[in-house]
């Protein structure tokens, strides 16, 4: 009975070290594929009706491919200043509203929920886009509208490497246009390995990394957002959102993080 138990006790680590050696292998080429940037990566847009309300609903209704292509325009342009053999990182395309919202990630911090949370949200959006027509795409971003008459604030927009997906949160408005793609291209660059070059306590970009212009003189007021820090800054204590892509740019330490650079 004891060599029995000792058996199925080795059966059962082999499969659990063959199946974490297959996730790291795919986590693996997963990184690789999205880094080599030698074809564009497909993104599909899902969008979905956050608040349920009518304006969001119409809102969704007027969204085509071209809604995206301010984002294509932005990175074609930022690849091109990096001599990026690939000149169209991305092709952005819409898919269909999504009727179900993702899982809600932690807000507590804890390690464990959030790594548990991690998996199901991979695990949502796989049995999410599998049942959706059109092909695969490399890089899924669930966008979250709400109404800006309903809500004043949003939920803090995520993107993850390991699922290649992002979920962001969005004000269905016109007005809001330039700033959802400023949280769209943020979150898209997550996907690709590239990280946060600001201070989470008060959202101000760090210096120099989250600086556009960190060798400018006078080092106040800044011009434009380095993406990745979030804001330009406008003084050490004041910093504000940018208001579309056209004020933004992706610095050397997050090209460095996602392969455009050296």
């Amino acid at each position: 009975m004891a060599n029995q138990r000792g058996f199925f006790r080795t059966v059962r680590t082999f499969i659990l070290l063959v199946i974490l050696l297959a996730v790291a292998g795919e986590t693996w080429l997963s990184k690789w594929r999205t880094t080599e940037w030698d074809r564009p990566l497909w993104v599909t847009v899902y969008p979905i009706n956050a608040d349920g309300s009518l304006r969001v609903r119409q809102y969704i209704d007027q969204l085509q491919d071209r809604s995206f292509a301010p984002l294509e325009t932005f990175f074609n342009a930022e690849a091109k200043r990096y001599r990026l053999s690939e000149q169209q990182p991305f092709s952005i395309r819409l898919g269909p509203v999504l009727e179900q919202a993702p899982p809600v990630p932690p807000t507590d911090g804890n390690r464990l929920m959030t790594a548990l949370w991690s998996l199901q949200m991979r695990f949502w959006a796989w049995t999410t886009v599998r049942e959706t027509d059109g092909p695969p795409a490399t890089i899924t971003l669930f966008v979250k509208y709400y109404d800006p008459a309903l809500v004043d604030t949003l939920p803090h927009s995520l993107g993850l490497q390991k699922g290649l997906l992002g979920v962001v949160n969005a004000f269905a408005a016109r007005s809001y246009r330039g700033q959802n793609q400023v949280v769209m291209a943020h979150e898209l660059l997550h996907t690709v390995g590239a990280t946060d070059k600001y201070d989470p306590a008060t959202t101000r970009p760090l210096y120099p990394e989250g600086y556009a212009e960190p060798d400018r003189s006078p080092r106040y007021p800044q011009r434009l957002a380095e993406l990745m820090g979030g804001r330009i800054p406008l003084s050490p204590q004041r910093a504000e959102m940018p208001r579309s892509l056209q004020r933004c740019l992706i610095g050397e330490t997050t090209a460095r993080e996602i392969g455009w650079e050296d």
